[in-house]
């Protein structure tokens, strides 16, 4: 038996509300000033409403539970994608939120050792993800956990 407090299963219909709902923990920090928080929000809600509902091939959207409640804690949102590079299969983390409550607690490190054993299992070379970089707290945790720079993205607006 797992000593774990979390379990961690598929998403299914039920989870959507739960899911759309923690959209807002990723523009919870200073955003660049050419990013609307509302904008955000939105194409991030549209984003895992497709994945909900449409269920493309090679994406893939993981619950995290509390083990003794069987409560959502948080949950991470996973695709298999072929490296620009060298064309191997990697495990692109493309959301992975926790309910405020939880923060502190383990839950995004339990997700992320998730996505690096479901990455292993299904064959992948890389696990990569994208964060802004006001967004501290995810940072250090994914730092803490080996991450670290790939490819920077610029940005620059045309006014």
């Amino acid at each position: 038996m797992s000593d774990s407090p979390f379990r961690i299963r598929l998403a299914d219909a039920n989870d959507d509300r739960f899911i759309l709902g923690l959209a807002p923990r990723f523009v919870d920090f200073p955003l660049p000033v050419w990013r609307r928080r509302n904008e955000c929000i939105e194409g991030i809600r549209e984003d895992l409403n497709h994945h909900l509902q449409d269920e493309p091939a090679n994406s893939f959207l993981f619950v995290l539970e509390d083990a003794d409640t069987g409560k959502s804690v948080g949950f991470a949102h996973l695709q298999k994608v072929q490296d620009f590079f060298n064309g191997r299969t990697n495990c692109h983390i493309s959301d992975l939120a926790v309910a405020p409550v939880w923060d502190g607690k383990g839950a995004g490190r339990a997700l992320l050792e998730h996505a690096e054993d479901w990455a292993r299992e299904h064959g992948c070379h890389l696990v990569t993800l994208a964060v802004f970089p006001g967004n501290e707290r995810a940072r250090r945790i994914y730092a803490a956990a080996g991450y670290d720079t790939d490819l920077l993205r610029l940005a620059k607006p045309i006014r």
